[in-house]
Formats: C-alpha cells, structure tokens, sequence
C-alpha cells in the first residue's frame, strides 16, 4: 500500500466494469456506455473516438489502432490489426534517387491511409452489443461542443505547433496560437464525419464526400494518394505472439507492430536477477537500457509488414536472448548497437475497459507524431497521420517503403495471462519507448511485488536515440553513476510515456492510471 501521507493516487477498485485512459471524460464515457448495457467493445471504441477531441496531437480519425481482445467466457486473446497502407503510389527508389537516406518524417511522403476507423467498425460488428450511431452520439457531442484543454494537452500542443500547415494550422489552433488550458477546442467538421460513419458504417468514411476530401486533399499536397488506395483500407484478424517471465506470460500484437520487441527484452533481462537490484538504481537502470538496446537492435532488423517479414521466430527464441544477454558488460555501456530506424515521439493515446462479463480490450490509436504529419483534409479537417515515417528506405530490408505495404508500428497493446487465464490488459504509450515500457512494468508487478498503481507511478529511464532519458524520480546519485558507466546521461523535456492497466481479480477488478497523462481510472 502506498504511503498516505505522500502525494500520489490510488488504484481503482470496482466490481462492474473499469475503464482506465488518458482523459476523465473518455473514461466517464466508457463508464457511461457500460452502465447503459454497452459491452468492452462498445465502451473503448466510444472512449477512443472521444480522445480525438481530447487529445487531438495525439489521435484521430486519420489514424491507425491495434487491439487485444479478450471475449466474455472465454480466455482467448483475439488480436485485431487496424493499420493503414502505404498508397501503391510510394516507391523507395524514386526517393533515394531524390537523395533521401529515410524517410520523411512530417512531410506528404510519411502519410499511409488511415485503418483505425475500419477497425473500430469491424470490432463494433462482430464483438458489440449496440449501434455505432449509440456509441459515436458521445463524440459527436463533444465535437461540436468541445472540450476544455487539458494541462498535459496544452504542454504538447505547445511543443506540436510548429509542425501544423495549410488547412491543419486552421483547424488545430485558436486564431494560429496553441490553446491554453481550459480553453475549448472543437471540432464540428469532425462531428459530421462521425454522423456519416454512424448512420454509413465504414463506407461513410472511406468511401463518398469525406473519401473525396481526404484524397483530393493529399493530391493537393503533392501525395500519390488515390480513392482505390482508400476503399482497399481493411483491418485483419491476427494472433498474438507471446512469452513467459517469472509465471506470467506476456501477450502481443504480431507484427506489424513491436510487440516482439518487449517480449525479446523480458527474455534478455530473465539472464539478470533483477530481483537482487534496486528498483530504482543503477544497476537496474543500466542492465535495462543495455538490454534494450540489444532488443531495438533486433526489432530494427526484422520487424515490418508480416507479408514481408521472416525472422520473428527467431527473434522470439530464448537461445536467441540468451546470446545477447551474455554481450552485456554489467559495469559498462555500451554504444547504440544501431540508430534507430524511427524517430522519437510519444503521440499516442491508450485505452483498456474490462465490463462484467469479463469481455477485455486493449485498445491503442495514434497519428504517430504530434499531429501526425501536420498536415489536414480541407473540408472536414480530418489530420493526417504519418505513420509511413516508421519504414526504412535501406534497399532490401524487410521494412523497405513500398506501395500497399504496412510501416513497422511502434504502437503496441499488450495483456497479461497467469495460469492460462487473462490476468492483465495494459499499454505504455511513449512510441519507441514502449516494449522498454511494457517490459518495465511487468518487471515493477513480478520481480518487485508493485501493486498496480505503484507500477505505473514508478521513475522511468530508456536509452534512445537522445541519450539515457532518466526521469527527475530518479536520484542525482543514480544519474552521476550511470554517466560514470558511460550513458549519456539526460533528463527528458517529456515524461516517458503514459500507462493504464486494468487487473481482473475474480469479482474485483483493479484499474490504474498514469499521473504522466491527464488521465484517470474509473468504475462502477
């Protein structure tokens, strides 16, 4: 139990149903729509279309999800792929002989179609108990109504703007200017997308009036974009990839998203008695971020379309980890075992609902970087994501950009079973900062007994592309010690990521919830 006399929250503990997400008033809607007879399914996918207003720099309807899904009565977890494709339009070649060495990162060349929202409708169809005309009639209210700026969102948004063009500077700013907080941010163009998506299903979104804006708005902005590209948008049914770590098992999204990528880490960290070592010191810090950096190194070299990829066995084998478990130096850092093929960004918005029937989702949507890649439908203002910023143009590599085929994926939902039973839906948000993420809290729950919300709350540290990021929560000893060990030592302008986790206890369920984010956990 935390100490009462500090600062802090408590996990959630309700019988009902929990949501846990980003914002207060997407959970409360989640909530809202569990209370009236709405599934998990329903209550996520309502919360979700939420955030888009809430959190618009992280999210939207031009953007690409991944969900868990865990149904009532049964232990199985049903993973659902909801990105978006390269248009057949984008060639490798044609941009290495402009002289580009990777790909854009916010530019019309990044922008892959967007696949959450054939996702959310597919996930409605065949797993929710109401309408979509029920479960948007949230969103479309707060679209048109707005929604007061968030402190957490207002810090972002600040940092986002500088990126938003043409038709995007028009409907992501207040008279050109980030908002401030507690100013109202709407989105009535958005409202009437989501009316059509209620009443059309997805053929109100991909094909028609809002299809026509979205492609000749990318034609107008230069892309190869066409309405074919567009209509051939459909998510798919996968099946999870997973691993064991001291008597938990780690569920994943397949390819292409990272979620091999915790599971590789949380093998390699198995070789190391974490136990033994501070939850907050050095040695855990250190021993972490090498491990990782072996792990990014792997997901950089196999991790790409599933059509296109051909190691992922092997990357998830334990004689694999095992050999580079035995490369690290348990008194030195070692150098980055390669760039990473993605730039850093921490844009992206998760959300879990467990109802009473024990029907579980973990649910994460995102438009990559702030706003994606800047850049706007001109009628609707739907923002365009840049997802296809996270392909290499190395020629040859599984990952190569090309048309029709789907970018390695940063975003990740995970689950957590024990004893072949779902203990555990979670996510960390923080884009490249997520299987380190992932595979820190399962270590904070299993290796250091930290209830849920402990967890969650802990200091973070991830060696990426600037530097060995330490949060403030940690000690000046801890960061002195690991700049003597060789990292380069900073601390992040932005806290690392953003988690929520639900656990299911029998008749409890437990829901916790980031401070890093303006989010909460709610029940009932």
């Amino acid at each position: 139990m935390r100490d009462l006399h500090l600062p802090g929250r408590s996990a959630v503990y309700a019988r009902n149903g929990i949501c846990a997400t980003s914002h207060p008033i997407a959970a409360q809607v989640a909530v809202e729509v569990l209370k009236a007879g709405g599934n998990a399914a329903d209550a996520a996918i309502a919360g979700a279309m939420v955030l888009n207003i809430a959190e618009p720099q992280m999210t939207g309807i031009g953007g690409d999800c991944f969900v868990l899904l865990k149904p009532p009565g049964s232990e199985e977890v049903v993973a659902l792929n909801g990105s978006g494709r390269a248009p057949m339009g984008l060639n490798a070649a044609e941009l290495r002989a402009r002289g580009l060495t990777a790909m854009p990162i916010q530019a019309i060349e990044s922008v892959t179609l967007p696949g959450a929202i054939d996702a959310f409708c597919r996930l409605n169809a065949d797993y929710g108990l109401k309408s979509l005309d029920e479960i948007l009639a949230p969103a479309i209210h707060y679209a048109e109504e707005g929604i007061p700026v968030a402190p957490r969102v207002a810090f972002d948004w600040v940092d986002d703007l500088p990126c938003l063009k043409g038709a995007a500077r028009d409907f992501f700013t207040l008279n050109g200017q980030a908002p401030k907080v507690g100013q109202v941010f709407r989105a009535p163009g958005q409202a009437e997308v989501l009316r059509r998506i209620a009443k059309e299903g997805r053929a109100g979104f991909y094909e028609g009036e809002v299809a026509e804006d979205m492609i000749t708005s990318l034609q107008a902005l230069g892309g190869t974009h066409t309405l074919d590209d567009l209509a051939a948008t459909a998510c798919d049914y996968t099946t999870p990839v997973s691993g064991p770590y001291h008597g938990i098992e780690l569920v994943e999204h397949p390819p292409n998203g990272q979620g091999a990528t915790a599971i590789l880490l949380l093998n390699i960290l198995k070789h190391f008695d974490l136990k033994s070592m501070d939850p907050l010191g050095t040695q855990r810090a250190h021993i972490e971020a090498e491990a990782s950096k072996l792990a990014y190194d792997a997901r950089n070299r196999f991790i790409a379309d599933p059509d296109h990829m051909t190691r992922l066995d092997y990357m998830l084998r334990e004689e694999t980890a095992a050999k580079l478990a035995a490369l690290i130096d348990p008194k030195r850092a070692m150098p980055q075992a390669a760039p990473l093929t993605e730039a850093m960004h921490r844009d992206t918005i998760y959300i879990t609902v467990v109802d009473r029937d024990r029907m579980a989702v973990s649910l994460i949507y995102s438009i990559f970087w702030g706003f994606g890649a800047g850049l706007a439908s001109s009628r609707f203002g739907i923002n365009f994501q840049n997802r296809g910023a996270g392909f290499s143009l190395q020629e040859g590599h599984p990952n190569e950009a090309a048309g029709g085929k789907r970018p390695m994926h940063t975003i990740i939902p995970g689950m957590i079973r024990q004893n072949g039973k779902v203990l555990m839906p979670f996510g960390v948000m923080g884009g490249a900062y997520q299987p380190c993420g992932h595979a820190r809290l399962v270590s904070n729950l299993t290796d250091y007994g930290m209830d849920l919300q402990e967890a969650i709350d802990a200091p973070r540290c991830f060696s990426g592309t600037e530097g060995m990021e330490v949060e403030r929560g940690y000690s000046d000893t801890v960061r002195a010690e690991l700049a003597a060990m060789g990292h380069q030592v900073v601390v992040p302008h932005t806290p690392l990521g953003g988690a929520q986790a639900i656990r299911i206890d029998g008749d409890l369920l437990v829901g916790g919830s980031d401070p890093r984010k303006d989010g909460c956990a709610l029940g009932y």
